[in-house]
Parts: C-alpha cells; structure tokens; sequence
C-alpha cells in the first residue's frame, strides 16, 4: 500500500508545474483594455476542530495541474486518545479494572504490567490466574506475532493487493493524460 501511495505522489508531482499569477495588461489606442490571468489553483478544504477534547486529527490536500485540480481532506481517529479517554471515563465511575483492561490492549501497557508483575486482567480474571490465562492464550496477546505459517498467508494476501494497487496506479495515470 505504501508503494501505490509514492507511485501516487508522483505521478501528480511530476504533472504540476510551478504557476505564478500574472497579469497582462495591452493598452490599444482604439478604446480597449486586454487583461489575461491564470488560473486559479486548487486548495484544500480546512477541517475546523473546535474543541481540544476530541479524538479527531484533520488533513487536507490540493493538487493543481494545467488541466484539472483537486482538493479534499479527511479526519482521522487518534486510537490511543479514545483509549485513554476511555480509561479515565471508566475509572471515574469506580471501575477500576475495567480502566486497566482498557489500556491493556495497548500492547506497551500489557508488557509493562507483566514486568512489573502484575498481570493485566482477562476473561474477568486477576493476579496469578490471568498469568495463567495470558500464558497459555498467547495469540491473545496485544501485539501477538504469528507463527512462520501464518505469516506466508499474510504475505501471500498482501501481494495480490499490491499487485493490484501497481496495476490501479498505472491506468489511472494513463486517465490523466
């Protein structure tokens, strides 16, 4: 996917050229002002975020060639912030393990917490008996990596979609031109 995003860049690099305003002017004994301008370029929406008590990061984005512009822009979810606000909701209402187990899907929480010897919680379970959970349940762990099988299947999936992500890029340049 990250490779359909560069071919992306620049493609649409490679199409803009720099272009500066200007403005000419021919004055004619007869009677007449001529003006010519550019166009105008495109520009990307702005995101207004009002509050700083949301879990929301904008973007925006403007590309502008000779022939065509385009601009648009996206809010993205900060999963770490919802987590977190989470958290503190829950240990608000006195619930305190449920607030632990919240951040425990962060996996640098949950290796913390099984260094300093205490366990996160799982399948209602504390202390020794979620250990014994944890350990034998390993795929259940946040950050699991899977076995040498799993990850030829994984590999396998990810190149039919670059494949196809390379042959998407392709005809969509052949569209712009």
């Amino acid at each position: 996917m990250k490779l359909f995003y560069a071919l992306l860049f620049i493609i649409f690099t490679s199409c803009t050229y720099k272009v500066q305003a200007e403005t000419n002017t021919v004055s004619t004994v007869s009677s007449g002002t001529v003006s010519s301008t550019t166009p105008s370029t495109a520009s990307a929406p702005s995101i207004v975020i009002n509050q700083n008590d949301i879990c929301q990061v904008g973007i925006g984005i403007g590309l502008q060639s000779q022939i065509l512009g385009i601009a648009g822009s996206k809010t993205f979810k900060d999963l770490n912030c919802e987590r977190l606000k989470l958290s503190t909701a829950l240990y608000r209402m006195s619930m305190k393990v449920s607030a632990i187990a919240v951040l425990c899907e962060d996996e640098r929480v949950w290796s913390a917490m099984m260094m300093s010897g205490t366990p996160c919680p799982i399948d209602g379970k504390i202390g020794i008996d979620a250990k014994e959970i944890w350990d034998a349940n390993p795929e259940r762990v946040p950050g699991y990596v899977p076995t040498k099988e799993t990850k030829k299947i994984v590999q396998q999936s990810e190149k039919k979609y670059s494949a196809k992500s390379i042959i998407g890029a392709v005809l969509f340049t052949l569209v712009l031109l």
